[in-house]
């Protein structure tokens, strides 16, 4: 009897296991599977087995994302993540290949571009819907694995690969595309040449005067790291790409000011870099994000002291009554 008792709660190898729950997924029934891989891994976990548990949810994850069922795959995908952190496996490129492989597994499906009819209508509001949900689901697995990233080994903001494919995956699939997160995240990557094919592509379908913005704010994010190299290479992609499709490079005075702003940095010269602000500030007010990036980089690039809020306000209080203030 205690030998039955023994063998019953014995764990299955995790090959038995994927195969026995991939004909469940495959015979239409997803949620009961999906029960199945939480109750599976859990005693998995409890025994410590977690490169075993990590198999079965790899398999789990890329399994119902394979057959659409997008909010089942991201959850088995986050509790991957958590049984990385659980085992606290380091940071590897096998781990990380593993963890690209499920964000592959996540759907990109195209919304529709034509509007006939009512149907058609109702077509796209589901499409929204249904994408809204897909990034939303990505992006968690995505933000979990670059904190496990970066508890875990990888740099101080975490796998740059990590950050590409959350760029990548929220320029192409988001229903509402905010170029500003996306560029966030293309910046701690280490690729300039992707961000600059993304920003071309972006260049072909945004509003008018969104172009230069979006490279100003690019360049400017680089430097708010003090990453003056990859902030040149983004702009010398973006103008390499654009003379390959024959097409010119936005020129106005947002981008004759970045261009600038980045010879000056280029040597030791604070009071050039001061009267560039006050020369371009009207289309440096057309984002009121660049004049905090601005004020990081003349931090970072000529140790000058950033304002604080209370600061601002007392300076612009007493600029108002006619008297200085030195900060």
């Amino acid at each position: 009897m205690s030998r039955e008792r023994s063998k019953r709660g014995a764990l299955s190898p995790p090959q038995e296991v994927i195969g026995k729950l991939e004909n469940i997924v495959n015979s239409g029934n997803y949620y009961g599977a999906q029960q199945m891989y939480k109750s599976t891994v859990a005693r998995y976990i409890t025994a410590q087995k977690y490169s075993e548990a990590l198999e079965i949810l790899q398999s789990g994850a890329l399994v119902q994302l394979t057959h659409g069922q997008v909010t089942c795959g991201a959850e088995l995908a986050q509790l991957f993540v958590d049984t990385l952190v659980k085992g606290k496996f380091p940071f590897c490129q096998e781990t990380l290949d593993r963890i690209k492989m499920i964000y592959e597994g996540f759907p990109q499906i195209p919304l529709p571009q034509s509007l006939v009819d009512d149907d058609d209508m109702q077509k796209l509001s589901e499409a929204l819907v249904a994408a809204k949900t897909r990034v939303e689901c990505c992006l968690s697995f995505l933000k979990a694995a670059i904190k496990w990233s970066t508890e875990f080994g990888s740099s101080k903001n975490g796998s740059s690969e990590l950050h590409e494919m959350l760029a990548e995956y929220l320029y192409s699939q988001s229903p509402e595309l905010d170029m500003a997160k996306v560029s966030k995240y293309f910046v701690r990557g280490n690729r300039p040449e992707k961000f600059a094919s993304t920003l071309i592509n972006f260049m072909g379908k945004c509003y008018p005067g969104e172009d230069d913005l979006a490279i100003t704010r690019g360049v400017l994010l680089y430097l708010s790291q003090g990453n003056l190299r990859d902030a040149n290479r983004l702009i010398d992609e973006i103008k390499k790409q654009l003379k390959l499709t024959q097409l010119d490079f936005p020129r106005t005075d947002l981008t004759q000011f970045t261009l600038y702003l980045l010879q000056t940095l280029e040597r030791d010269a604070l009071p050039l870099f001061r009267i560039l602000r006050q020369k371009y500030q009207s289309s440096i007010n057309r984002d009121p994000s660049f004049d905090e990036l601005l004020d990081l980089v003349g931090e970072i690039f000529y140790g000058v002291r950033r304002r604080t809020g209370l600061q601002g306000m007392f300076g612009d209080f007493f600029k108002m009554m006619g008297g200085e203030v030195t900060v």
